[in-house]
């Protein structure tokens, strides 16, 4: 197989005032990158050399602790089971993963944030350069603060999926639940889904939240920030300073800041009451309707008087 100059970068634009480790872990059929595990102090940046037609997932693993002598050690969330810092398994969940399939079939890229495995720290990803939609997509808002107590790890670390939780068909789609018509999203995807309506909520979440471009490089950012500290509902450009992970064929080459490109996590895509959002007065529908017809009512009152 062919292989070209596809560029993975990691790059200071992160958010995180703490080490975060990230893991990486090819397909099936896709080589390792140079490190599959590492430390990435606030500031830091790393790039990487990745095969064409390169698939894999990338997240941050948190609260680690390597012994400086034997470099052995664990994580709190997102932990390999490999009993060091490079990562020779699957990652433990609950993580948020940043999924990735670079130059695959007519060269056409597709890449997702997904909570489907549950959610660590926030994540985004941003295409830098390419061509086609190439947009920004990722999970900004922290769901540990908003997680359910029976989601919860230990004291707020991450937020467990309800699958890993619960462990049901419904919750998994498996069994007799495995398609898109029988398995739907719970309340519990509903929740993740309103507070990122752009990242994969349950495993058919496919329409909202698989992205494509074709070309590009691509950024992952930990710990996005937000230039408005307003909510996350309205669309604000990323900014800050810290470590991210970009993929893709070195379009960009300069391993300069990616250009400012609108966030759009705004849009409620559940109504405030079922996620506890009551921080802005609205009207809603049925009232406007009502003020309305009593207001056409007073007037067509004075006209006939």
């Amino acid at each position: 197989m062919k292989k070209g100059p596809i560029v993975a970068k990691i790059m200071g634009y992160i958010k995180c005032d703490y080490n975060v480790w990230p893991g990486i872990l090819p397909n099936a059929g896709s080589d390792k990158l140079e490190s599959t595990g590492f430390l990435l102090a606030p500031g830091d940046s790393r790039e990487f050399q990745a095969p064409q037609e390169w698939s894999g997932r990338i997240w941050g693993r948190t609260g680690c602790n390597f012994d400086t002598n034997t470099g052995q050690g664990n994580c709190a969330t997102g932990d390999c089971g490999s009993n060091q810092i490079e990562c020779n398994g699957v990652g433990a969940t609950p993580a948020t993963l940043a999924e990735f399939t670079i130059f695959s079939g007519a060269k056409q890229d597709f890449y997702d944030v997904s909570l489907v495995d549950g959610y660590n720290l926030p994540m985004a990803i941003q295409a830098v350069g390419g061509s086609g939609s190439c947009d920004t997509t990722g999970c900004v808002k922290d769901l540990n603060r908003m997680c359910p107590n029976e989601l919860r790890v230990g004291d707020g670390q991450a937020c467990k999926s309800a699958c890993e939780a619960f462990g049901t068909p419904e919750y998994c789609c498996n069994g007799a639940y495995d398609s898109p018509s029988t398995c739907k999203p719970s309340s519990y995807a509903a929740i993740f889904k309103n507070a990122c309506p752009k990242s994969y909520s349950y495993a058919y979440d496919d329409a909202t939240s698989t992205f494509t471009c074709t070309g590009a490089d691509y950024t992952i950012t930990f710990c996005p920030s937000l230039t408005s500290q307003k909510s996350s509902r309205d669309s604000s450009p990323l900014s800050g300073t810290g470590k991210g992970f970009s993929i893709g064929n070195g379009a960009s080459g300069s391993g300069s800041n990616p250009p400012e490109d609108p966030f759009p996590f705004g849009g409620s895509w559940l109504p405030d009451f079922m996620t506890g959002d009551s921080s802005r007065t609205t009207i809603s529908y049925f009232d406007s309707t009502i003020i309305t017809f009593l207001i056409f009512s007073f007037l067509h009152f004075l006209l006939t008087f």
